[in-house]
């Protein structure tokens, strides 16, 4: 089964913290979810003006913002340990097959994706180690136009 996913997350340099993580999967299934336990004290004003003002759990109207939800989805505000736990409902192998990750610009998505379990070995079972990279792809095929 294919996965498209991409998180949002405040970095320093040194850590990463989800802030959210959005994934489809190619049976038109979709898994929204923010991190609760985020300490959104720590993001740069670059982060506060461009991702956290548009996270769902900011928005007045929720069913509005909330398209996911409306179409079926899954996810919502959630602890770290929670989404860890439904990334897993979501995407497991036994049920919808092998899982195939794919990200645009996809390094910290993945190293971020990676950390809800724990470290990379940490991975459930069935799980690949590596995340295919979108942009990557865009290169090797020269960089195409998508219609």
């Amino acid at each position: 089964m294919h996965y498209w996913f991409d998180t949002e997350f405040i970095e320093d340099g040194k850590t990463i913290d989800l802030l959210s993580i959005g994934i489809m999967a190619e049976d038109g299934r979709e898994f929204y979810a923010e991190n609760s336990d985020a300490n959104l004290s720590k993001a740069s004003d670059w982060v506060k003006d461009n991702v956290i003002v548009h996270l769902w759990s900011r928005q007045q109207d929720k069913n509005s913002a909330n398209a996911w939800l409306r179409d079926g989805g899954a996810g919502g505000l959630l602890s770290h340990s929670d989404i860890r736990t439904e990334v897993l409902r979501f995407c497991n192998p036994k049920s919808f097959g092998k899982p195939e990750f794919w990200a645009y610009y996809a390094d910290y998505d993945w190293v971020v994706f990676c950390q809800l379990f724990g470290t990379m070995v940490d991975l459930p079972k069935g799980f690949p180690m590596y995340c295919r990279d979108i942009k990557q792809e865009c290169d090797r095929l020269g960089n195409p136009k998508l219609p």
